[in-house]
């Protein structure tokens, strides 16, 4: 089955945002950008004109009101929904043919969290992705030597991670994507561009703008593990094995966004969770791996 994007450009073999099965290039994931924003200049514009044809013809308000409405409602969804592809290509989960999970880890690295994570994913012989904030990279470049060295993927989560970053111009978007893009690659040493996680999965037009420029493969999730709204680490743990099932991308926290806070639920509930899933014959791996991306 081939996947096409949300207006009918062609994404290589994407069609949704659930792929099955998954294309095996990383280009193809990441798709014909100027054809999506072409699509998205277009879904503006054809929001503006329906607002103003419906003031022709109907009046205001009813004639504003039902267009625009139907317009936020679309905007809406491409912004706060982490899955939706409705402003950029997003990949929330991986085929469910093949026994593997990838578990991610976001805001790290965290000097005191991030090594216990990377002990127990070492016990089990397991891998994750570490969708890193680039200050924090920066602050603790050994631990995210560390990820490398574990054979683990360290993946792009915005340099700053401010909570005002969807208000971010297309140009700061993109200075900010590079900065962090630009830090990974020195420690990777791999020349792609690293898979990116918009902060707390927000998207907006001009990042998604920012992100065309740089073909970038946007990972969002299918499982959300909610270590950062509870400490119970075994309440987490079992509603996680509860919803997972093989594709699954799961949203773990090793650090945090602001400083000299740790989140460390996430962590203590990990052994439990990688003992579930060995149990029910399911494979951590990284994002990469599991869409077949490497």
């Amino acid at each position: 089955m081939s996947w096409r994007g949300s207006w009918g450009c062609k994404l290589g073999e994407l069609r949704d945002p659930h792929p099955s099965p998954l294309p095996k290039g990383r280009g193809d994931l990441r798709g014909e950008g100027t054809c999506r924003e072409r699509e998205l200049e277009r879904l503006l514009m054809g929001g503006a004109a329906a607002v103003i044809g419906g003031a022709a013809v109907f009046g205001a308000p009813l004639g504003i009101a039902v267009p625009a409405g139907a317009l936020i409602a679309v905007l809406a969804d491409g912004i706060f929904r982490p899955a939706s592809s409705t402003l950029y290509p997003t990949i929330s989960r991986g085929p469910r043919d093949r026994p593997m999970v990838a578990l991610t880890f976001d805001d790290g690295p965290d000097a005191e969290v991030t090594p216990t994570v990377l002990d127990v994913l070492e016990q089990f012989g397991a891998r994750a992705t570490f969708f890193a904030i680039g200050r924090n990279v920066e602050a603790n470049m050994n631990v995210a030597r560390r990820i490398v060295a574990g054979q683990h993927e360290l993946a792009n989560h915005s340099w700053q991670h401010s909570r005002f970053q969807n208000f971010y111009n297309r140009g700061t978007q993109a200075a900010d994507l590079s900065r962090s893009a630009g830090l990974i690659r020195e420690i990777t040493g791999v020349d792609a561009e690293p898979l990116y996680r918009p902060p707390i999965g927000l998207k907006s037009p001009p990042l998604a703008r920012a992100a065309h420029e740089r073909k970038l493969t946007m990972v969002g999730w299918s499982v959300h593990g909610r270590d950062t709204m509870q400490e119970d680490s075994e309440r987490i743990a079992a509603d996680i094995l509860k919803r997972i099932t093989a594709g699954d991308i799961v949203l773990l926290h090793d650090g945090h966004d602001l400083p000299n806070r740790h989140r460390r639920a996430g962590a203590k509930a990990l052994p439990l969770i990688l003992q579930g899933l060995r149990e029910r014959g399911l494979q951590a791996v990284t994002v990469s791996e599991l869409l077949k991306l490497r």
